[in-house]
């Protein structure tokens, strides 16, 4: 990730110092958060490891039929990209004041989104960072979570999954096979994207398998550990019970590289494998995997490598 706003204040060495520091997050429940306002009252942030470059707004070319809130079309370092206005998109702020642009990737897309200014990054514990479920703001839906600095300003992390269903629309889940006995197999997942729980129960769906969900990774934990001690209890075997983990790797309270962690350190989960499920699909969050024990890793959301990745698992 570069930083390449020649124009602005900010200390871009003390950002740079903070990327390069991130491949040692795996396994410490801490998340790196880009924060930003778009000219509204509030502090918005989004995870470091989706911001690919950040730098002065380029030239937009406008393009006919763009949905709501996006200014057009750029070309930047090789890549063609979609420029969403967050102030428009979102009702907040002016959008003719956005004049820095996050180059994101998600799940092998590039967006840009345009924002009026960007601040700094700040390193938070998951267990300090709380879902955004209950929210009375019109855009609850796009904010995945929330934390607060120590000067008790809270931050509200985009859902950048919800924000991409919502502009362009969701993914289709495409025609897959069923699985062989299905019915007698479960897939426990573990979700904080509503858009992500419900296209991983559609695909599990058709493939006539059965599953479990969670909405972050201490919520799964906790069922997980509940599975196993029943397990234990009646003398069965808990991968008669469930036959695959999945989990995301961003997700309030504790993400899933701990998750992953306590599932490898209690043998009771041996032989069951623990499939990460992640937009963030770069090279060095799949070593980050790897680390903590994860078994196989597939970027959101590719329905056919998801499935083709379960089946013989399963």
């Amino acid at each position: 990730m570069s930083f390449t706003d020649s124009n602005s204040n900010k200390d871009n060495n003390g950002l740079m110092d903070a990327v390069d520091a991130r491949t040692n997050l795996a396994g410490s429940n801490k998340m790196e958060i880009l924060l930003f306002s778009i000219g509204s009252n509030e502090v918005f942030g989004i995870n470091v490891f989706k911001v690919k470059e950040v730098t002065r707004a380029v030239r937009i070319t406008k393009t006919p039929n763009m949905p709501h809130g996006v200014d057009g079309i750029v070309s930047l370092r090789g890549h063609v990209m979609p420029v969403l206005n967050l102030a428009c998109f979102m009702g907040l702020g002016d959008p003719a004041e956005q004049h820095v642009m996050m180059v994101a990737e998600y799940s092998r897309h590039v967006l840009g989104f345009l924002v009026r200014d960007v601040d700094r990054i700040i390193r938070v514990d998951w267990n300090k960072v709380r879902a955004a479920e209950g929210m009375v703001s019109g855009n609850s839906h796009l904010i995945t979570a929330i934390t607060e600095l120590d000067n008790g300003t809270l931050v509200s992390i985009l859902d950048v999954e919800q924000i991409m269903a919502s502009a362009f629309g969701e993914g289709v889940v495409g025609a897959v096979e069923k699985v062989e006995g299905g019915q007698e197999k479960t897939v426990f997942f573990v979700d904080d994207s509503s858009v992500a729980r419900k296209k991983i129960a559609e695909l599990l769906d058709k493939m006539s398998v059965k599953h479990i969900q969670a909405h972050n990774g201490l919520e799964g934990w906790n069922r997980l550990k509940g599975l196993a001690d029943s397990a234990q209890n009646s003398g069965a075997e808990l991968q008669h019970q469930i036959q695959v983990i999945l989990v995301d790797a961003e997700m309030p309270e504790m993400d899933g590289y701990v998750l992953t962690q306590h599932i490898k350190a209690d043998r009771r989960f041996d032989n069951i494998p623990v499939v990460m499920h992640s937009s963030l699909s770069s090279e060095a969050n799949k070593s980050m995997g790897k680390r903590v024990g994860v078994d196989y890793y597939v970027p959101k959301f590719d329905s056919l490598m998801l499935s083709e990745t379960l089946r013989p698992l399963l």
